[in-house]
């Protein structure tokens, strides 16, 4: 569905639960706690379903939506969440009735009943953004997640999805709320823990294919080293990308032993997408990921070869 159908539908909804995806960021929870909030001023009954793996960085923008507890939705809608296997396991429920997905991944497995995608958008803030307009008016309690949601999913608007729509949408929204508290915390803050774990990943990393593909790991022994947090982990993937010389940065992340979270970032050259899906991922052609069975060096040789098989000449 385009824009104005996906309004159009959304405006005849009542008792709507949002879902959002497992390990939770600025996309998926600004977005579904924007369209909650929109639903809410049209006088609709709608709220997020918790998300047991929020960190603490996205749990405040989230927190004035979360479901009563034997609340029964007579909708649900999914935002930002590409395929089943993305749903966190208290959502896995409503796997066969997710009426409306709104999403950006050009990977969506197209499981709902209904999906307004458009993969062009930086952010799945873009789209829903759009939705809203054609709803109610875009409030100062909207501008603020629909702003995480977009600047996160852009790197505060240094990643390549970055556009002139990015920009003039963030303009709009900057309009009504102060962003510079969310800028400070979200792009210019960092736990000591998440630095010693940066220090000891670029300590570690290893290139390939000429110095232009690196890769950095997370073991499981790093994380109980330092005791990290999700929220000390979290965006953790786009370090490898930062390398000089390289334009594939890959990072290994161990979820429990024998199970690996792979992250790609790349560049023209290597399109990240093709080489996750070949892994039973996806995502968009410069940033996609996949979860992988087995060791990490076994992820890491698996991962590899699927770069090697994707990249350009």
């Amino acid at each position: 569905m385009n824009i104005s159908e996906t309004a159009e539908f959304l405006k005849a909804l009542d008792h709507v639960l949002i879902l959002t995806h497992v390990r939770p960021d600025g996309d998926t929870v600004g977005s579904a706690a924007a369209l909650c909030q929109a639903l809410r001023d049209l006088g609709r009954e709608a709220y997020l379903l918790h998300n047991p793996e929020i960190t603490a960085t996205y749990e405040p923008y989230a927190t004035p939506y979360w479901a009563p507890e034997g609340f029964t939705p007579a909708h649900v809608v999914a935002v930002d969440v590409a395929a089943i296997n993305l749903l966190p396991e208290c959502a896995r429920i409503y796997a066969d009735r997710v009426d409306l997905c709104i999403d950006h991944h050009p990977s969506n497995s197209g499981y709902a009943l209904r999906i307004c995608l458009d993969a062009s958008a930086a952010a799945a803030g873009e789209i829903v953004y759009a939705i809203i307009r054609e709803l109610t008016p875009v409030t100062a309690a909207i501008a603020l997640p629909l702003y995480v949601a977009i600047s996160t999913d852009c790197g505060c608007f240094q990643y390549s999805n970055t556009s002139a729509r990015t920009h003039r949408i963030a303009a709009e929204l900057m309009e009504l709320v102060d962003v510079s508290a969310v800028n400070k915390a979200l792009f210019r803050t960092k736990s000591r823990v998440r630095l010693a774990m940066e220090s000891r990943m670029a300590a570690d990393m290893e290139f390939y294919d000429n110095g232009r593909v690196v890769v950095m790991q997370i073991p499981l022994a790093l994380r109980q080293e330092y005791n990290a947090t999700e929220a000390d982990i979290e965006e953790l993937s786009s370090l490898a990308a930062l390398v000089e010389g390289t334009d594939c940065g890959i990072t290994l992340r161990e979820l429990k032993p024998g199970t690996v979270k792979i992250s790609v970032r790349s560049g023209p050259r290597v399109d990240a997408c093709a080489a996750c899906s070949m892994l039973g991922g996806g995502g968009h052609r410069a940033a996609a990921g996949a979860n992988v069975y087995g060791t990490m060096a076994e992820a890491k040789d698996a991962i590899l070869q699927a770069v090697a098989h994707v990249t350009e000449a």
